[in-house]
């Protein structure tokens, strides 16, 4: 698996990885009314003002995708069809490694397995949050707050 930066050519794979995860992620926080695509949403959330990252096989097919800043990691997604095989875990490693600073996370409630997967990089729960959806305002969610201390 090679980590690489995005290019505008990844946009069409980066949205079907979100589109398909994000439906897993909904529906595990009991949230799937509120589903929206990527395209829907990147702009009002700021998508491409982060660095952004992607995960691929040697063949070249993009399995999944990290966008961070200096101190947030933002969004984490990876294909359905790949969970499991190390490349979310992967993908918060080069952030970590890119940016060497404390880095934080938020995970919607009842999402176990994102939650595990950044546990597992070192992340820890530092609390939980209530408000809005972003990108979606119409709906509460409440969120676990994760922290990782950074590499530096």
């Amino acid at each position: 698996m090679n980590i690489r930066p995005y290019t505008p050519n990844d946009w069409t794979r980066v949205c079907e990885i979100h589109d398909a995860a994000r439906r897993d992620e909904l529906a595990a926080a009991g949230l799937g009314d509120a589903y929206l695509t990527l395209a829907q949403t990147a702009d009002n959330e700021g998508f491409h003002e982060y660095e952004i990252r992607v995960a691929e096989r040697d063949d070249g097919h993009v399995l999944g995708f990290v966008a961070f800043s200096p101190d947030e990691l933002a969004w984490l997604y990876v294909d359905p069809l790949f969970y499991g095989r190390g490349v979310g875990s992967a993908l918060i490693q080069a952030a970590l490694c890119e940016t060497g600073a404390a880095l934080s996370a938020e995970v919607l409630d009842g999402n176990k397995a994102a939650l595990a997967t950044y546990k597992k990089a070192g992340f820890v729960e530092t609390g939980q949050a209530h408000g809005r959806m972003p990108g979606n305002e119409s709906f509460a969610v409440t969120v676990s707050e994760l922290r990782h201390p950074g590499l530096a």
